[in-house]
């Protein structure tokens, strides 16, 4: 295949209409900047990362502008492609939620996407009391990964998981309002305060839980404070072989995500709702297919969905011919004595937090000025 040239510079068409429409990009920057209006050309077939609207749909419809940083959101939230988020966008008129659930009935995206996404730095921290009855879970929030990885900041972080697990507060208000553990002359907030003036960098206890048991209760912290699970149990025997199938589940919690224990916790809202998505799915999939086979299809993809939100459920990390319920059975027939899952608390550091995004092209237009 021949390259089409210009026959005045010599370099190939193509290299110079991509530094044409990059560098109109940076121009309306600029010009965005300096508060003046600067119209980026519309070129037939071309994606303008300016303006994902396409020109009102080019038909002089009235809907949502769908920028490319939605599109972004929603193919990060999904997995879906980005020209199927973009159609789902202007589908739904702009509508996040609504995009997700056009994608999945069009079996484009998975439920389990559907959290939203991973955005904000920080640490999560867990602390287990000595005697294992109670522990402690929180979440502390900074601006940058560089401050994250601070020792001042991770051991500030340490602190607060010691308030919470001497805390009786039931709410983030009640928690803030303490005095604080080190200098009873602070309260919560003011510490908090006073490590943000010193670090330099806003932050934010983001949210804490607390357990407290007559079981056991086992902590496990992932990527260095990445994700942090707490896994309340009860136990007719605790030794190291308990503690470690438990240490084990906990880990199965913080690498599959899973929202319940098991299958009877399950809202009956929620199990309604995705059998209307997968009733939908599954039409369009199979439009010629009788509604009695469609009725099985149904039932069998809801089983699936929900054995990957249940833990007991889900099939076992360590060994996929077991699941979690009876990794248990089989670790309970061992030590002699019966292991029963009670909760669990997952957190994730940022999760659902979206991160302040640069914009290239203002960077370089302001660098310019």
């Amino acid at each position: 295949m021949f390259r089409q040239m210009n026959a005045s510079t010599g370099c190939d068409k193509r290299v110079e209409a991509f530094f044409d429409l990059w560098g109109s990009g940076i121009r309306a920057a600029a010009a965005t900047a300096a508060g003046e209006k600067e119209e980026v050309p519309y070129r037939p077939g071309s994606l303008n990362l300016y303006n994902m609207n396409n020109e009102k749909n080019m038909e002089g419809n009235q809907m949502a502008a769908i920028t490319a940083g939605m599109v972004k959101e929603l193919r990060e939230m999904t997995g879906a492609g980005m020209m199927d988020c973009k159609k789902a966008l202007a589908a739904t008129d702009g509508d996040m939620e609504k995009a997700v659930e056009f994608l999945r009935e069009k079996g484009l995206a998975a439920a389990s996407k559907k959290a939203g996404r991973i955005a904000a730095e920080g640490l999560v921290k867990t602390l287990v009391s000595e005697d294992g009855k109670s522990a402690a879970i929180v979440e502390v929030n900074s601006e940058t990964d560089f401050v994250a990885k601070n020792a001042q900041f991770q051991g500030y972080v340490a602190d607060v998981a010691a308030q919470v697990l001497a805390s009786s507060a039931q709410d983030m208000d009640a928690f803030m309002a303490e005095a604080w553990a080190k200098d009873a002359s602070l309260t919560v907030a003011q510490e908090l305060s006073s490590q943000i003036a010193v670090i330099g960098e806003n932050m934010n206890i983001r949210r804490f839980e607390k357990i407290t048991t007559d079981g056991v209760v086992i902590d496990y912290i992932h990527g260095g404070g990445r994700i942090g699970v707490l896994l309340e149990a009860s136990a007719e025997v605790v030794n190291d072989d308990v503690k470690e199938a438990l240490k084990n589940v906990a880990m199965q919690i913080a690498a599959l995500t899973p929202k319940y224990v098991k299958r009877d916790e399950i809202p009956q809202e929620f199990v309604e709702h995705e059998t209307e998505i997968l009733k939908v799915q599954a039409k369009n999939e199979n439009p010629d297919k009788p509604d009695a086979i469609i009725e099985k299809m149904i039932v069998g993809r809801l089983n699936k969905e929900l054995k990957e939100f249940c833990l007991l459920d889900q099939a076992y990390v360590k060994d996929g011919d077991l699941t979690v319920a009876k990794y248990l059975e089989q670790v309970s027939k061992e030590v002699g004595g019966k292991i029963e899952l009670k909760k669990f608390v997952r957190f994730e550091t940022g999760e659902g937090l979206e991160k302040k995004e640069e914009d290239f092209a203002a960077e370089v237009a302001k660098q310019m000025q």
